[in-house]
């Protein structure tokens, strides 16, 4: 063990997302993450309480050597918004706060899809018979609180070497596949004048995508419901407006995501992460996705070899985060 590797730890990972914000710990080199906290976003009045809170909970205090964090929002050099949430990150003034040394940000599908090369057979469940090949492309797509996008592909000539893209994906105009999602986007159109994926493809998204399904069904609503509730009761069967507005979601997923396999050549397969999809189990299965993913005309063939498979290992970004972290720096 190298006196320089050594002097990097204890490392601290977040993954700070629209809602929640979760922790880890890896005290040394080679050591397992360890320690995972979770939080509400909206208790603290910023990123720096919540470490701090994180830290005298679970660790006394102690002070990390560096930092590695997730963020749901495009990563900038400035002070960094996020999207969904009113926090704001600044570095420097991040890494003086709870004594780093450096602190290192992606974006947190960017810290999903550095995992992904990593993940085995037990990390995910396969939505439909096409198995991943990890030499290829791969993209993660996940709605949580928005919806989030990246990849992760093979550096040409450096075998075993992975470089990460990500982008602001979820916020590409939604497009329709059929005549039935172009009423649904035009009646969701009556609220925005942008719809995006993000718009109803998403937890902020869910109530939006109910309103435009009663609209165009014609059922009534008699209140407005959450994300969380509109997505029990339509697993559960129970409620019909929240069972069709879940089918729709689902169907609508499948059509961003094989979008995104096309865009991205992400032949390796398509992960779905997020806090989501994991949670809505046989619905989600037999739902449209995986035939939305493939209809999209000539190249139906090329994505019905592409793998979809729901990620279903515990804290996927703080995993990506912690590999990235434990890697020797490239060679110049």
């Amino acid at each position: 063990m190298s006196l320089g590797l050594q002097t990097e730890y204890p490392l601290l990972v977040a993954d700070i997302g629209g809602t929640n914000v979760r922790f880890g710990w890896v005290a040394t080199p080679g050591a397992s993450l360890d320690i995972i906290g979770l939080f509400v976003c909206a208790n603290f009045p910023g990123p720096v309480e919540a470490t701090h809170a994180y830290l005298k909970h679970h660790h006394a205090g102690a002070r990390p050597a560096r930092c590695a964090i997730a963020i749901a929002t495009a990563v900038t050099d400035g002070p960094i918004k996020l999207t969904n949430s009113d926090w704001v990150l600044e570095r420097c003034e991040f890494a003086a706060a709870i004594g780093a040394a450096s602190v290192e940000i992606f974006n947190d599908f960017e810290a999903i899809a550095l995992g992904l090369p990593a993940l085995a057979g037990s990390d995910y469940q396969l939505v439909g018979k096409a198995l991943p090949d990890r030499r290829l492309p791969m993209a993660v797509i996940g709605p949580g609180t928005g919806l989030g996008v990246a990849g992760i592909m093979p550096v040409r000539g450096q075998p075993g070497n992975w470089q990460a893209i990500c982008g602001e994906g979820g916020h590409t105009t939604l497009a329709c596949n059929t005549e039935y999602q172009s009423q649904i986007l035009r009646a969701a159109r009556s609220y925005f004048a942008h719809v995006s994926a993000e718009r109803l493809v998403s937890g902020i998204g869910l109530p939006i995508l109910r309103e435009a399904v009663a609209k165009v069904e014609g059922y009534s609503i008699d209140a407005a419901l959450g994300a969380e509730e509109i997505g029990t009761l339509g697993t559960a069967r129970t409620d019909p407006l929240c069972e069709r507005t879940m089918e729709v979601f689902c169907e609508f997923l499948g059509s961003v995501a094989g979008n995104l396999a096309l865009t991205m050549g992400a032949r390796g397969g398509v992960f779905i992460a997020g806090g989501i999809v994991p949670k809505l189990g046989d619905f989600f299965a037999a739902s449209g996705f995986r035939t939305q993913f493939e209809s999209k005309g000539r190249y139906q063939e090329y994505l019905r070899a592409i793998s979809t498979a729901v990620i279903t290992a515990p804290h996927p970004g703080l995993l990506g985060l912690v590999l990235h972290a434990g890697k020797p720096p490239a060679a110049a």
